[in-house]
């Protein structure tokens, strides 16, 4: 036993010289990763001028706030969005790893008669959907949750293709004795997925989870679809709303083609504010990341280790 665990490691492990190999280009990639997001900073405090004259450029001749400011010229509404953003996304989250957690729990059980019908079926929905014009008369006419939070938590509750994946989880990390010892004991299924199911899958949990926060962290389709109330308006549809606002200004600026209309050309933040969206919106999700880095590279790994 001894002799074979030594024979792995010797086949799996690398010379100091393959490491260093590694090293080096993994911090290429990670400059690859960082230049771009620094650059975002940086022209989000450039003026529009200095964007105009020099492009995008670590050293802007110009530096100023106006991106910012008319962000926050939105006053109460920023903080508004910034809210149901964040409550609709870790709420509708937990929503949806509760759901979809027991449902692949269900059609992983390999004794449960109607497991291959009931994923087929959701095999189906992956394949086809009813459509854009079909879900929003079912959820106007018939469910009536536009214009309420509910928009964002039911209709996407659950996804097919993190039930898969949560489903996989279960099927190739969990072995059936381990179920079968858990029957003899006498525990049921509430007892086996609580007690067994739950930590044992603390990673592909932790991998979907991410993978639909930042999801519905960036949905803003929902909220230009459905919202009317500006108490309700997610973050990503508002900052949608101040760019379209932007580009009509400058787009009627253009074709009057007065001074004044030039002048504002050259002032109205525009890429600036672009950048200074992008910072407002990907902030929370990195400062997010660390919290489930360790339980998400596992889960991405799990499928490989486990072949």
């Amino acid at each position: 036993m001894a002799r074979e665990v030594k024979q792995v490691n010797k086949l799996t492990s690398l010379s100091k010289g393959w490491n260093a190999v590694f090293v080096i280009i993994l911090f290429f990639i990670s400059v690859l990763v960082i230049i771009p997001m620094l650059l975002v900073l940086v022209v989000s405090f450039s003026s529009e001028i200095s964007i105009a004259d020099n492009g995008y450029t670590f050293f802007p001749s110009e530096w100023t706030l106006d991106g910012y400011k008319y962000l926050f010229k939105t006053g109460d509404q920023l903080l508004d969005s910034y809210l149901v953003t964040i409550f609709h996304s870790a709420t509708g989250t937990l929503m949806s790893l509760t759901v979809m957690t027991m449902f692949s729990y269900v059609i992983a059980q390999k004794r449960f008669r109607h497991s291959r019908l009931f994923t087929w079926i959701l095999f189906f929905t992956m394949l086809f959907s009813g459509g854009l014009v079909p879900s929003y008369i079912l959820n106007v006419r018939y469910l009536h949750i536009n214009n309420t939070i509910w928009i964002f938590l039911l209709p996407s509750l659950v996804n097919a293709y993190y039930t898969v994946i949560l489903r996989t989880f279960i099927r190739t990390t969990i072995p059936d004795t381990l179920f079968e010892a858990a029957r003899i004991d006498g525990a049921g299924h509430f007892r086996v997925f609580v007690s067994i199911v739950l930590p044992l899958l603390k990673a592909g949990i932790a991998t979907v989870g991410l993978f639909n926060i930042v999801s519905r962290w960036n949905d803003w389709f929902t909220g230009m679809l459905y919202i009317q109330t500006p108490k309700l308006i997610p973050l990503q549809t508002l900052l949608t709303k101040l760019q379209n606002t932007i580009d009509f200004l400058k787009q009627n600026a253009s074709i009057a083609g007065t001074p004044d209309g030039i002048a504002l050309l050259r002032t109205l933040p525009d890429e600036n504010m672009r950048m200074a969206c992008t910072m407002i919106v990907i902030l929370p999700i990195l400062f997010a990341y660390p919290f489930f880095q360790r339980y998400f590279i596992q889960g991405l790994t799990v499928g490989s280790i486990k072949g």
